[in-house]
Formats: structure tokens, C-alpha cells, sequence
């Protein structure tokens, strides 16, 4: 088996698809949501407060200033979904074409990156999760099985020169940062 898709053994009985093409012609495969989720509109929040508060020409304290960052702060909606594939390759998440211009909805880093190892790390099983923050105007409700992502499997290269990694995952979303 050289890369594919697998349900987390926690979502097993839940009625999930493995993430598929829809077209004979289409390179990534569409990734749902594993349940029903509200992704709240960001200008419903602090932000909102913040940017009248700016506009009057008025300063933010740090307080006023947080509160706003952290309403901006991406939602991780759960896939149910794991993906292996070969040590030089990757799963690239990328918005699908209708999420910002049907949905107001977008995936804040650009592009989702799932590397070999976070498949069967042992804080979530590789549980992939798709980041999304709701521009638009209301709340959104994804529906458990709306499609939310799309993936595609791509190989990488490496510098000749390179200093190889030796740190082992040990585990699952955001475990690299130091």
C-alpha cells in the first residue's frame, strides 16, 4: 500500500466516507466534515469591537488587543480521517473552489500540509483536521459529511546538503513547534 485513506479506529462506527475524486480528471480528493460544526462569523466577535474601537481613533489596550487576535483564531473542524503514503511525500489540504466564494469560508495558512509521519502519531491516531475561519457575515453550520477540503498527495525534494532531522513525532497537530 503506497498512500491512501483510513477512518480513525474512534469514528469507525460513525457512517464515514474515505475522502474521494469527483471527477475522472480531478486531482484532490474532497475531504467532510465528521459532524455537524458552527463556525462563527469572525465579525460577530471581539474583532468587530476592536476595529470600532480603531476607528474612532481610539488606541487598544492589550486586553481589547488580544481578545481581537484570538477572535481571528482558526476553528479545526474534525475529519475522521487519517492519511499514509511513502517517507518523501506529503497530503496538501487547499480550500475547495466553493468554500470562500459560496461558503466565506478559507483555510488561514493557505495550504494544509500532512507529512508521512503524523499517520498513527499517538496523541490522535493522525486524525487530520481541516483549519477554517468563517469571513462571512453569519455563523456557517457544516454538516456532517459537507465536503470542506480537498487533499492532494505530492512528492517532495530535499537539499543535497542537508542536515538530516532526527526527531521522531511524537505528536499530532502543531508537535514541531518549538
Amino acid at each position: 500500500m503506497k498512500r491512501g485513506f483510513e477512518i480513525v479506529s474512534t469514528k469507525r462506527d460513525q457512517g464515514l466516507e474515505l475522502p474521494k475524486r469527483q471527477t475522472k480528471q480531478a486531482a484532490g480528493y474532497d475531504f467532510q466534515a465528521a459532524e455537524d460544526f458552527v463556525l462563527p462569523s469572525i465579525w460577530k466577535r471581539s474583532f468587530l469591537k476592536a476595529l470600532r474601537h480603531l476607528r474612532k481613533g481610539n488606541q487598544l489596550n492589550d486586553e481589547k488587543a488580544l481578545l481581537a487576535d484570538q477572535s481571528l483564531q482558526p476553528y479545526l473542524v474534525p475529519t475522521g480521517i487519517k492519511a499514509y503514503m511513502q517517507p518523501d511525500e506529503v497530503l496538501m489540504l487547499f480550500n475547495r473552489s466553493s468554500g470562500p466564494f459560496k461558503r466565506r469560508l478559507i483555510l488561514p495558512n493557505g495550504v494544509g500540509i500532512i507529512d508521512a509521519d503524523y499517520y498513527n502519531n499517538p496523541n490522535n491516531e493522525g486524525e487530520i483536521f481541516v483549519q477554517l475561519i468563517n469571513y462571512g457575515l453569519t455563523d456557517y453550520r457544516i454538516k456532517k459529511g459537507d465536503r470542506i477540503a480537498q487533499g492532494i498527495f505530492v512528492p517532495y525534494l530535499t537539499a543535497d546538503d542537508e542536515a538530516k532531522p532526527q526527531i521522531q513525532r511524537v505528536g499530532g497537530f502543531g508537535s514541531t513547534k518549538r
